[in-house]
C-alpha cells in the first residue's frame, strides 16, 4: 500500500516508448476508452510487467487507480460511493463525481497546438496523452482514482483548505502531518531536483535546488485536462488553477507564472 501511494510500487502509465509494455497492452490511464471496466483494466495492468522492483524508483503510474479499486473492495460498495462517504459528503462537495452532472457548466476541452489551441476532438492525443471527453458523461467508464472526477474550483478549494488547516472533518491532524512528509528519500530527485514525494502529491524539500519561492513542505500537483494546485502551510496559502487547455495548464509556463505572480504579490497584498 505505501509503494502505491508513493508511485514506487513499479507501474506506469502509457506512453509512446518504443515496445512500452501499457500501450501494448491497451491499458487505459482512466482518460481514455469510455466504457471500459475497471476489472478488465486491471487484468490489461496485470498483464504487463513491472517497471523496476517496487521501492527502488520512482514512477508516476497506474498507482491510484489500482488504490481506487482497493477502496472500493475495503469499502463494500463502488468507487464513488466510498469517495462520497469519506470526502465529498462531510465536505458538502455537491459538485464534484466521476460523471458530469450538469453538462450546460462543463468547460470546453482545449488542446495545446500553436499558435493557439484547438478543441479537442474525440479521441484527442496530445502528445503521450489520449483524451475521449466523452468518457466525462458514460456512466458504464470505470471509476478512475487517478483522473476520473470532474468538479468545481470552489469545490477543490474547500478540499485544500481541509489539508492545510488540519484534515478536519475528513483526516486526523496526525494522518495530514504524516501524508505531508517526503516519503520517498531521494528517489524523486532524480527527476526533479528538491522535490520529494508524500501520499496525495509532490512534496517541496529544498526550495533552493527546486528554484521554487515557496517554503519547504509546500504540496503540488495538477491534472493533464488542465489544472494545477498547490498548498503552502508556511505562507497560509490554498491555490487551485482550473484551465480547460492540456496540457498548458498543468505542465505549461502557466502553473510557473501563475505560482511566481502570487509570490511576487507585495507582503500583505491580497492574493
Amino acid at each position: 500500500m505505501r509503494h502505491l501511494l508513493t508511485h514506487t510500487a513499479g507501474l506506469g502509465y502509457p506512453t509512446l516508448e518504443p515496445g512500452d509494455p501499457y500501450e501494448a497492452a491497451n491499458v487505459s490511464d482512466g482518460l481514455d476508452q469510455p466504457g471500459l471496466s475497471m476489472q478488465e483494466n486491471l487484468q490489461r495492468i496485470a498483464s504487463a510487467p513491472l517497471y523496476f522492483p517496487p521501492g527502488s524508483a520512482w514512477r508516476y503510474s497506474m498507482a491510484t487507480d489500482v488504490l481506487g479499486a482497493i477502496i472500493a473492495v475495503v469499502h463494500g460498495g463502488s468507487l464513488a460511493d466510498a469517495v462520497g462517504t469519506y470526502i465529498t459528503d462531510p465536505l458538502g462537495l455537491h459538485h464534484s463525481a466521476f460523471v458530469v452532472r450538469d453538462p450546460v457548466r462543463l468547460a470546453v476541452p482545449y488542446a495545446d497546438r500553436n499558435p493557439r489551441a484547438v478543441r479537442m476532438s474525440e479521441p484527442h492525443r496530445v502528445q503521450d496523452v489520449v483524451f475521449s471527453p466523452a468518457r466525462a458523461f458514460d456512466q458504464g467508464s470505470f471509476q478512475s482514482g487517478g483522473a476520473g472526477m470532474v468538479g468545481t474550483a470552489d469545490d477543490f478549494m474547500i478540499f485544500l483548505e481541509a489539508l492545510r488547516t488540519g484534515g478536519a472533518p475528513i483526516l486526523t491532524h496526525e494522518t495530514v502531518e504524516v501524508a505531508s512528509r517526503n516519503q520517498v528519500g531521494s528517489l524523486r530527485e532524480q527527476e526533479e531536483p528538491g522535490w520529494g514525494f508524500g501520499f496525495p502529491s509532490a512534496v517541496l524539500i529544498d526550495p533552493e535546488r527546486a528554484g521554487s519561492p515557496a517554503a519547504a513542505g509546500m504540496l503540488s500537483w495538477g491534472g493533464v485536462y488542465g489544472n494545477s494546485w498547490f498548498i503552502d502551510p508556511a505562507a497560509g496559502l490554498s491555490v487551485v488553477a482550473l484551465t480547460n487547455t492540456a496540457l498548458e495548464g498543468c505542465m505549461g509556463a502557466f502553473p510557473a507564472d501563475i505560482q511566481a505572480a502570487i509570490y511576487a504579490a507585495p507582503e500583505g497584498e491580497e492574493h
